[in-house]
C-alpha cells in the first residue's frame, strides 16, 4: 500500500473530495477515487468521507492506494507439441513465435496460458511464469521442459543451476564456418547503448562458453550444432554474431542480406534436444524434438541452390 498526503491549497477549496483527488496527479481516475472512498481509504482528519465532501483550504487528504495485485495468467485453449508427460514434468516441443511467459504488453497466446489450459494450475514460484525453469527465445523452436509440482520445479532449477542439463541446439549460421569445430568462450553481457541487446564487448559480463560443430555448408550458410555450457541471454546468437556467423533469419545480431535470411521469416535456431534427471524418479532421461516446418524448407532451399552452383 501507498500512502499520499494531499494538502488542500486555497485554488482547489470548495471541490468535491474525489474531484480534488483525481485532479492531484496521482494518476488515478475518478472512478477509482470513489472506489477508494467507498472502501474507506481517502481520509481528511483521520475520518473516511464522502466522495462529495467539499474540502477546505489547508486541510489534508490522506489517499491510502493499495498494491497492485500481480498479474495472473488465464488458461487459454492453443495448440501444444508434447513430448511427454507424467505427474511430475512436462515436455513441449515449443513452437517458432510463441513466447514463453506473460509480460506487459502480451498477457495471452504464451507458452504459459496454453500449459495452464493443458495441466490446470502449475507452480507458480512467479505469478506469471509457473512451471517454466527455463525459457526459448519467442522465435527459437524446440524441446522445453516443464515442471509440474514445486519439488519438481526446485529439482530441475538446481540442475540447470549446476550446468548439468545437456541442451543442444541446431542453427544455420551465415556464411561458411571453416573450423569444424570450435569452442567459444566469451563473456556476454548487456548491451551499453541498445538495452535490450546482449553483447561480448559489455563493460559487465558473465562468463559464457559455447562449443560449436558443423554439420553441414552451404553457398552462403553452414549448419551447425551448438551445446551452449552456459545459460546466458541470446547465448548462441551472440556468440555466433560476435564471430561473424550470426544466425540465418537474426533481426536483432545479423544484418539483413539477400539469399538465405530472405528464405525463413524467424532465427534458424531450434533446441533440437535436451537432458536432464527426472526429478522424481532419479533416472537420465533425454528428449529431442525435430525441426520445425519453416527450417526444413531453408535446408533443402540450401541444399537446392548448393547442387546447382556443385559442377558437373
Amino acid at each position: 500500500m501507498t500512502r499520499h498526503v494531499l494538502v488542500v491549497a486555497d485554488a482547489a477549496a470548495g471541490r468535491r473530495l474525489d474531484a480534488f483527488v483525481a485532479e492531484s496527479g496521482l494518476g488515478i481516475s475518478r472512478s477509482q477515487v470513489r472506489h477508494l472512498v467507498d472502501a474507506g481509504s481517502v481520509t481528511i482528519g483521520g475520518r473516511a468521507r464522502k466522495a462529495g465532501q467539499l474540502v477546505r483550504a489547508g486541510e489534508e487528504v490522506v489517499v491510502d492506494v493499495p498494491a497492485a495485485a500481480p498479474p495472473v495468467a488465464e488458461p487459454e485453449a492453443l495448440p501444444l507439441r508434447v513430448l511427454y508427460e507424467d505427474e511430475a514434468i512436462a515436455v513441449i516441443d515449443k513452437a517458432p513465435g510463441m513466447v514463453v511467459h506473460p509480460a506487459p504488453g502480451r498477457w495471452q497466446g504464451t507458452l504459459v496460458n496454453a500449459l495452464l489450459h493443458r495441466w490446470g494450475p502449475m507452480p507458480d514460484h512467479e505469478a506469471t511464469r509457473p512451471g517454466i525453469v527455463h525459457r526459448l527465445d519467442r522465435d527459437t523452436s524446440g524441446v522445453m521442459v516443464v515442471a509440474r509440482t514445486v519439488s519438481a520445479l526446485d529439482h530441475l532449477a538446481k540442475q540447470f543451476a549446476a550446468r548439468t542439463v545437456e541442451k543442444r541446439y541446431l542453427a544455420v549460421a551465415r556464411g561458411r564456418v571453416r573450423s569444424d569445430v570450435l569452442r567459444i568462450d566469451a563473456p556476454i553481457g548487456r548491451h551499453a547503448v541498445e538495452r535490450k541487446k546482449m553483447s561480448t564487448r559489455a563493460r559487465v559480463a558473465r562468463p559464457a562458453v559455447t562449443r560449436i560443430r558443423v554439420l553441414e555448408r552451404f553457398a552462403g550458410a553452414t549448419l551447425v550444432e551448438a551445446a551452449p555450457e552456459t545459460g546466458r541471454t541470446h547465448q548462441i546468437r551472440v556468440h555466433l554474431a560476435s564471430r561473424g556467423h550470426p544466425v540465418v533469419g537474426d533481426a536483432v545480431y545479423g544484418r539483413a542480406r539477400a539469399g538465405a535470411t530472405t528464405l525463413i521469416a524467424r532465427q534458424a535456431l531450434h533446441a533440437s534436444s535436451l537432458g536432464f534427471v527426472h526429478p522424481v524418479r532419479g533416472a537420465a532421461m533425454t528428449f529431442r524434438a525435430e525441426l520445425w516446418p519453416d527450417m526444413v524448407a531453408l535446408l533443402e532451399a540450401l541444399r537446392a541452390q548448393r547442387d546447382r552452383q556443385s559442377p558437373g
